[in-house]
């Protein structure tokens, strides 16, 4: 695969931009550590009384600009409102996004390193995640430079209510589904792929690993394809993403 897959972007201007709608919307800026001289930031917002948490992140990889671009669309647009107690990490990989590449600067695969701690930019966030409570729901936003459509990982070993299927459906309105039995090598059905897994019989731990083991038992992975333009990916991060709020909110109310 070629190093480089997208245009760069400039995280500056993104982080600007970010920190801009976060304090309209009522969001604490709060910048975690460094990257090659790109801050490292999350937006928080905390609204008393019982709320459910709600975790997202976006942008480790710096050749998927559209999961960071549907989250400043999202809170541009008001959806991270009082309904929820809020934790979002919208650019893990600010030197891979001005680089335009999957990795960081140094080579690294961050979305790998959530075990070993290898990188300096994962070092930062895990300190930062240490200091926060669990969350009731997680949501990892990325793109696929292979896949011709939408498609998602579940982890919920537990058995909760699954937000799978209402943002499959959600999505399939804006952009196609992977229907492949096989993504990624997993058994797929409808573009929704829930491994039977124990994190810790794997050597290189993903996000969503570290998150299972220490943060929340109910997260998600969600996957628009690359292969369309980056503003139908956006819309189908942010169809997906409104659909997994709105059904948790719904189950809040109930």
């Amino acid at each position: 695969m070629p190093a480089v897959k997208a245009a760069p972007f400039d995280p500056l201007a993104l982080a600007a931009r970010f920190e801009g709608a976060g304090a309209r919307a009522g969001f604490r800026f709060e910048p975690f550590g460094d990257s090659g001289g790109f801050p490292l930031t999350a937006l928080t917002r905390h609204t008393p009384g019982p709320r459910p948490r709600i975790y997202l992140s976006a942008g480790i990889h710096g050749d998927e600009p559209a999961p960071p671009l549907a989250l400043l669309s999202l809170l541009e647009s008001g959806e991270f409102d009082a309904r929820a107690v809020w934790f979002i990490c919208p650019m893990l990989n600010p030197q891979g996004l001005a680089r335009g590449t999957r990795e960081n600067a140094s080579g690294a695969d961050l979305n790998r390193d959530f075990r070993h701690l290898a990188s300096p930019e994962i070092r930062a966030h895990v300190r930062w995640l240490e200091r926060q409570p669990n969350f009731d729901l997680a949501v990892c936003v990325h793109e696929d430079w292979e896949s011709a459509g939408f498609y998602l990982y579940e982890l919920n070993p537990d058995g909760r209510p699954s937000l799978a299927e209402p943002m499959i459906t959600a999505a399939s309105k804006v952009c196609p589904i992977d229907q492949s039995p096989l993504i990624e090598g997993r058994e797929a059905k409808g573009g929704i792929i829930r491994p039977l897994l124990d994190p810790l019989g794997r050597e290189k731990w993903p996000e969503s690993f570290y998150l299972q083991v220490n943060h929340t038992r109910l997260s998600y992975t969600i996957e628009a394809p690359s292969s369309l333009v980056l503003d139908t990916r956006v819309a189908a991060l942010r169809a997906a993403l409104g659909a997994a709020l709105a059904s948790t909110f719904d189950r809040t109310r109930a």
